[in-house]
């Protein structure tokens, strides 16, 4: 990569992960937990771009609960860098603020947007891929997106739909296609010219800034008297009393899918069409099947645990570490033991998961949440 560009990765960290309760939790929520190795998902995020930017050109976007624990995780990046929200208001403003911060500092800036809990099994594809992104998002007022080549009829994931080539293996983007019935999934597999939309974006801060101003203007404004305090005593007293009122919406539905509007060739949205292992583990079941996926040979079962023993045992994915785990007869279950609770449910019915946070809520279960 030429050293001219300043590339700075800018890691969203403020989801709860309700789909992995009991296990993740308000102040430990899925990005701070190790269930891919020994590293926490956000150390992972971090160590895969390390290679392309130093730890003190990172920023992070979190909140109040969780940015305690991220401090410690991440030692290396620089503590008024890690920015906990005071209220949720999704991925517009997040990535907004960091746009409007660094464009402060740094007008050359490109922003590199990336979620804290994804797995990339091909790093170095990764790293590459990400550098022909950053040059591409350098040298215009592009918006470059990572586009996941389809193996299934997935439900759960947006959709990019590619037009024509562009410099190379680059495509441009026609629109974008939040989570289809299985019937559109189905015809947008088939025609062979969709990509799952990675939720990782590439942008300098000023395309950001200029499509968030023409898109998104109230709270433009917003972020960007809130950005004009960063480094003074005034900033988090004017966080706390402006980011609240910003919109609460996502960064496809307010930046990407009006751009896109705007059509193929004016729209200037690209698409690099990624192929390196990824897998955004959005619940037990997607955790269930990475992890047979990778063990060589395959495992029907996944078990972490003291000892096992598996008879007529088949798909089970069971979290119980420091037992005995006796598995007879029993096919694609989950299940995950804490020292406060115990999650009994089955695969198929693991997208679930999240409603029983949902309950524990509304109860003010807080001790469980």
């Amino acid at each position: 990569m030429k050293k001219e560009i300043n590339f700075y990765p800018v890691i969203l960290a403020g989801g709860r992960g309700t789909r992995f309760w009991p296990l993740s939790r308000k102040k430990r929520a899925k990005q701070l937990l190790a269930l891919d190795g020994k590293e926490t998902m956000i150390q992972q995020t971090l160590a895969r771009l390390l290679p392309l930017a130093s730890a003190r050109k990172f920023w992070i976007i979190t909140n109040q609960d969780l940015r305690p624990a991220i401090a410690k995780q991440l030692p290396r990046v620089p503590k008024n860098q890690l920015i906990a929200e005071p209220i949720a208001r999704n991925t517009a403003p997040a990535i907004g603020l960091a746009a409007f911060l660094l464009l402060r500092q740094y007008p050359s800036a490109v922003l590199g947007l990336f979620p804290s809990d994804h797995v990339i099994a091909d790093e170095k594809r990764f790293r590459e891929t990400l550098q022909r992104g950053i040059k591409l998002a350098a040298a215009g007022a592009n918006i470059v997106v990572l586009g996941i080549r389809p193996t299934r009829a997935e439900t759960g994931y947006g959709y990019i739909e590619a037009g024509g080539a562009y410099q190379g293996e680059a495509l441009r983007v026609r629109r974008f296609t939040e989570k289809p019935d299985a019937t559109k999934a189905d015809e947008f597999v088939n025609a062979g010219n969709y990509f799952w939309n990675s939720g990782m974006f590439l942008w300098s801060a000023r395309t950001l800034a200029d499509a968030l101003k023409e898109h998104l203007p109230v709270t433009a404004t917003l972020l960007e008297e809130i950005a004009a305090t960063f480094g003074t005593n005034r900033f988090p007293a004017t966080f706390r009393k402006l980011y609240p009122k910003c919109e609460n919406i996502s960064v496809d539905y307010a930046v990407l899918e009006p751009r896109s509007a705007k059509g193929e060739e004016a729209g200037n949205i690209f698409c690099l069409p990624a192929d390196f292992g990824w897998n955004d583990l959005g619940s037990w079941t997607a955790l269930h099947e990475h992890q047979t996926a990778k063990s060589s040979p395959p495992e029907e079962n996944v078990m972490v645990s003291s000892g096992t023993f598996l008879l007529n045992a088949r798909g089970n994915y069971v979290h119980a570490p420091g037992k005995f785990v006796a598995a007879v007869g029993v096919t694609d279950l989950v299940v995950v033991e804490t020292p406060d609770a115990l999650l009994i449910t089955t695969r198929q019915q693991a997208q679930d998961v999240g409603k029983i946070v949902k309950y524990l809520d509304e109860k003010k279960m807080t001790k469980l949440t």
